[in-house]
């Protein structure tokens, strides 16, 4: 890959609004990943070099909201548990198996997602005074992070919307303290998925840390953002996120 003025500002801007989006709703990586491919990454290194970007996003997300106090500390590790050991098993899959035939398995999510959202808007962001949960008290929620790990181990993109469902649907988080769980459950796995990718020589540096570059500054903004914003702001923002994840997949 050659490095030009216009493929850092590709990197860059797109780095931006993934970061933005993926620490508020999820998808972003639907953004990335054409980019990287777009400048000339074959499939399976565009979506370990992403990953760069995503875990230096999470790291910058995250400590904006435990500085906001938005992250519930004492959940991190139960909810951690399930997804790093998905997580662990879906990297290693991605390393030695093309990701292809898994576009219509996300695209179905996402729109399901979307479905969600739209027609029972209660599962996804519970009343504010609804009690939450701990995986070791809901079977289907530690399953659902355990899927969420593997998928996200596998392919990044999307996975976001999976986090989310098992986080403010089955734990009944409100979507900013969802978010912020979220961000560290992907920083988790994110992580150990690049340590295997790395190990598998499949990440390119120099446009993975430009990606990442950008992806730090709008994970900054959108905390910013998110932490001022209404439940039913980001509930909205979150069902355009999947609309928009839906078509940029099916363009891509």
């Amino acid at each position: 890959m050659e490095i030009t003025l216009s493929s850092v500002l590709l990197l860059g801007i797109t780095g931006f609004f993934a970061g933005g989006i993926n620490t508020v709703a999820g998808g972003g990586s639907n953004l990335a990943l054409p980019a990287l491919m777009v400048l000339g990454l074959p499939a399976d290194i565009a979506n370990a070099t992403n990953r760069v970007a995503v875990t230096m996003q999470c790291l910058v997300g995250l400590a904006g909201y435990d500085k906001h106090e938005t992250l519930d500390r004492p959940a991190v590790i139960p909810i951690l548990i399930p997804t790093v050991i998905g997580g662990t098993g879906g990297a290693i899959a991605a390393a030695l198996i093309p990701n292809l035939f898994l576009k219509p398995i996300l695209l179905g999510t996402i729109l399901l997602m979307a479905l969600v959202i739209l027609l029972k808007p209660t599962v996804i962001a519970p009343p504010p005074d609804t009690q939450n949960i701990s995986p070791s008290e809901s079977r289907g929620a530690w399953w659902g992070l355990f899927a969420a790990g593997v998928y996200g181990g596998f392919v990044q993109a999307g996975v976001g919307f999976i986090l989310l469902a098992a986080l403010a649907g089955g734990l009944r988080y409100d979507l900013l303290r969802a978010n912020a769980l979220k961000t560290a459950c992907a920083l988790a796995f994110t992580s150990v998925a690049l340590v295997i990718f790395i190990a598998f020589d499949q990440v390119w540096w120099i446009p993975g840390l430009i990606l990442a570059t950008g992806s730090m500054a709008g994970a900054h903004l959108a905390v910013k953002v998110a932490v001022r914003a209404s439940q039913e702001s980001i509930k909205w923002f979150l069902f355009l996120m999947t609309l928009c994840a839906v078509i940029a997949g099916l363009v891509f």
